[in-house]
């Protein structure tokens, strides 16, 4: 089980120092059950991805352990990704949500641990007390870096301002329909790495003529231009398949390029169209 040869990205480095790696392309979870997540997972790691995608509102962290403990790969091989469910943002209810996490994952030391979304407008929940609780997840050690999902810019200044303490990710919906240019500006001033959710459009990115004649031109698919588009704008992605083939078809873009043609023709497709929900319409 040899792992893909795939670029990492450096992430914040954690409280002692350490330089966490994170590959830049791995397997996403969502929408897959926890019954079926052992079976996808451990296909994944046999096909080579190294870094797995999960959270606690898939419900699906135990089967993914399953997986991990079957796969018999050394633990510091691995990157593991899980997220805060939105429920569980005051202080006391998201410790003990990481408890429940460590002990569905059956792991001792997590490798990134998310804010799932920011609920900004919800009542009684506060972005910065958030945030100084996941600050104080990271000191205690059990994970090695801290971020977010779906925050904008208005939520990642305000946090950054408050505590001095940058998120090492922040995983948001991007592809060449969304590739939300403002927010990657934010993220490259503030020093956050960028993490593509629904990288593919949720397969609508597949049919666009456009991807489909580059597709055409290079002899690859459609589904693996747009991935190579990721990993040449230096984003860190996770394709979802529960498909064996597709994962490996999904990683096989390693041996082409796309040229400056190709990829400007790609971020013109952007046409601020999301398939997944807006941050602002999420609350608890």
């Amino acid at each position: 089980m040899c792992a893909l040869s795939v670029p990492a990205i450096a992430l914040t480095r954690g409280t002692n120092g350490e330089e966490v790696l994170v590959p830049q392309l791995g397997l996403g979870t969502y929408k897959v059950s926890d019954d079926e997540a052992e079976r996808v997972v451990c296909d994944a790691l046999e096909v080579g991805y190294r870094h797995i995608d999960t959270a606690q509102m898939y419900g699906n962290e135990a089967g993914v352990g399953r997986a991990i403990k079957a796969s018999g790969l050394a633990r510091q091989d691995l990157f593991i990704t899980s997220k805060l469910n939105n429920p569980n943002h005051r202080r006391e209810d998201a410790l003990r949500s990481l408890d429940a996490t460590m002990e569905a994952l059956d792991l001792e030391v997590l490798d990134l641990f998310l804010v799932h979304w920011p609920l900004a407008d919800s009542p009684g929940i506060d972005l910065v007390d958030t945030w100084r609780t996941m600050i104080e997840i990271l000191h205690s050690g059990r994970v090695r870096a801290i971020g977010v999902s779906n925050y904008q810019p208005e939520h990642l200044n305000r946090i950054v301002e408050a505590t001095g303490v940058v998120p090492a990710v922040n995983q948001v919906e991007l592809h060449p329909w969304l590739t939300q240019s403002e927010l990657r500006s934010v993220h490259e001033q503030l020093g956050v790495v960028t993490e593509s959710w629904s990288p593919l459009g949720r397969g609508r990115l597949l049919t666009d003529p456009k991807v489909i004649e580059i597709a055409d031109a290079i002899g690859v698919s459609p589904a693996q231009v747009v991935i190579r588009w990721h990993l040449q704008s230096s984003l860190v992605v996770i394709p979802k398949s529960t498909h064996r083939e597709r994962m490996t078809a999904n990683a096989d873009v390693v041996g082409f390029t796309l040229d400056d043609a190709h990829m400007t023709a790609l971020d013109a497709l952007d046409q601020g169209v999301r398939t997944g929900s807006h941050p602002d319409r999420i609350q608890v």
